[in-house]
């Protein structure tokens, strides 16, 4: 049986013997060795090197030819541009999100009263604006919550510390009001698209804050 080692030498003039298959197995061992792959490209590296050269690929069979070579190129770089938007969309969220993660239930503008929040909502919803109505229903749910001294009139506050903080007055609405904070959230963020159902919930819990009597309430002039 012929091995690996067949007519070669050692220093001393003794044949080396060295059966193939043992051979073989030491050598993909000695490859694997993690020295010899320091700066092999990543996964990620390489997937983006094989993206590169479809798509440098497709572009050429684009330009070179009208036929049917340059039609797949053509499919295939849409299919391409199209998966690229879909991950920085998945990744970084739609376009224009706000870069806070809580977004504060009043804007720059000066302050107004819960009746002009009100009224503002209702004609957004008159017109079928339901994201903007259900911004408005909410601050104007906040504001009214601040001119009853339920909430100080904090300025930054976000939808979700109102909730939390006026549902400790208000227990029995403690649920409906961390709804109302993530329905604001969603639509603020441009997450969820706002409907007429949406903003009459929020409505109505307004009006509901209204008849409701606070069962411990803790406010800022009391406290002052």
């Amino acid at each position: 049986m012929a091995t690996w080692g067949d007519g070669l030498l050692l220093a001393s003039g003794a044949p080396v013997t060295l059966p193939r298959d043992p051979a073989r197995d030491a050598a993909r061992e000695e490859l694997l060795n993690a020295k010899y792959h320091q700066n092999d490209p990543s996964v990620v590296e390489r997937a983006l090197d094989w993206i590169n050269d479809h798509i440098t690929s497709a572009l050429d069979s684009i330009g070179s030819s009208g036929g049917a070579s340059g039609t797949t190129g053509l499919v295939f770089f849409v299919i391409v541009a199209l998966l690229i938007g879909a991950a920085l969309w998945w990744r970084l969220g739609a376009p224009g999100r706000a870069a806070r993660t809580t977004p504060e239930v009043f804007g720059a503008e000066g302050p107004r009263t819960a009746d002009q929040h009100r009224a503002e909502a209702a004609a957004h919803a008159a017109a079928g604006r339901w994201d903007e109505a259900v911004l408005e229903q909410m601050r104007a749910l906040v504001r009214s919550l601040e001119e009853r001294t339920l909430l100080d009139g904090r300025p930054g506050r976000t939808a979700d510390e109102a909730a939390a903080e006026a549902g400790r007055s208000l227990p029995e609405h403690a649920e409906a009001l961390t709804a109302a904070a993530r329905t604001f959230d969603d639509v603020a963020y441009g997450d969820r698209t706002a409907d007429r159902a949406a903003y009459e919930l929020l409505h109505d819990l307004d009006r509901k804050l209204e008849r409701t009597r606070p069962t411990h309430a803790t406010t800022a002039g009391e406290a002052a």
